[in-house]
């Protein structure tokens, strides 16, 4: 028996290592191909989207579209859903839209058994910063304003996303808000400068070029100012922090540094680095086990730090 189980894991590893081959040569052709600066912004959007009907939505996970706060949302959840996650998609402040992150949200409603509300913001250069920061914090407000706990509400991001709900939380914390009961953070993109990131010749996805061209359109010719480069702002006073980011992408280093810098700041953070993952990896749940595995983790990290709504 114990013969049997062996073979059937073998089988299982050697099928999801064909898996991460096969997804990790895709990218590097049909995403870091076409998410490139020769291309427009609006066919890199569509691109985004168009590339997203590959990954899975979960099953047993309603959708359904509504306006927080006059934001555009899309909303996710389970049967009997407890808790809030207001997750924040990346795309480099350019691109990207809760149709592009379908497959994290859904899994992650899934996974935590909670609702996950993932807003469609304003993006640049039609909308440059502080726009995208200004619907974060708008939608985090109204979700509070009807009735939503702050104890059991997560903020998430992922890339540009993940340096956005860090700057939201930032700017919630400066207007004396009531902060969530914790934050999760994918490969999240805290340092526009650009002037740290980590040379590999491993990445599949990002590249310089395009990472600048966004830079230039969400910060303009301020990108260390704090609403941009949330790592140069006030890291105090925030909720736990769970970091999870690939070994082989060139936005490593955000993670590194972020994560001692919130540990400096007094705060509980967690940092996981995948190896042999690329960027926003979690993005397969549903094919990709290790994405799975990802979710699940930080499923437990949410029920660690959600406490029951008071009465």
């Amino acid at each position: 028996m114990s013969s049997f189980v062996d073979r059937v894991s073998r089988s299982q590893s050697l099928i999801q290592q064909l898996l991460a081959g096969i997804l990790r040569a895709s990218l590097g052709l049909l995403f870091k191909g076409f998410i490139n600066p020769r291309f427009s912004v609006a066919f890199q959007r569509r691109w985004m989207d168009l590339m997203a009907k590959t990954t899975l939505h979960a099953k047993m996970v309603a959708s359904h579209d509504a306006d927080v706060a006059g934001v555009p949302c899309r909303h996710y959840q389970t049967l009997h859903a407890q808790g809030t996650i207001l997750y924040l998609h990346g795309g480099g402040y350019v691109g990207g839209s809760p149709d592009s992150h379908k497959a994290i949200t859904s899994h992650m409603a899934k996974f935590a058994n909670a609702r996950v509300v993932v807003p469609d913001y304003r993006l640049a250069p039609e909308h440059p910063c502080p726009a995208a920061i200004e619907d974060a914090v708008q939608v985090y407000q109204q979700l509070l304003a009807e009735g939503v706990q702050p104890e059991t509400l997560t903020l998430m991001g992922d890339s540009a996303g993940g340096g956005l709900a860090l700057a939201t939380l930032q700017a919630l914390k400066a207007q004396g808000a009531a902060l969530p009961s914790s934050m999760i953070l994918f490969s999240p993109w805290v340092d526009l400068t650009l002037n740290q990131l980590f040379d590999t010749d491993q990445e599949i996805m990002l590249t310089r070029g395009w990472l600048e061209n966004a830079v230039s359109a969400y910060a303009g010719d301020q990108p260390e100012r704090p609403a941009t480069s949330p790592i140069n702002g006030d890291l105090s006073g925030l909720p736990p922090v769970l970091i999870q980011v690939g070994a082989d992408e060139i936005l490593l280093n955000d993670s590194l540094r972020l994560c001692e810098a919130l540990n400096q700041a007094g705060n509980p953070a967690r940092l996981q680095v995948h190896p042999q993952r690329w960027h926003d990896f979690q993005i397969h749940a549903g094919v990709l086990a290790d994405a799975d595995q990802a979710l699940i983790t930080c499923a437990r990290f949410i029920h660690q730090h959600r406490k029951e709504p008071q009465p």
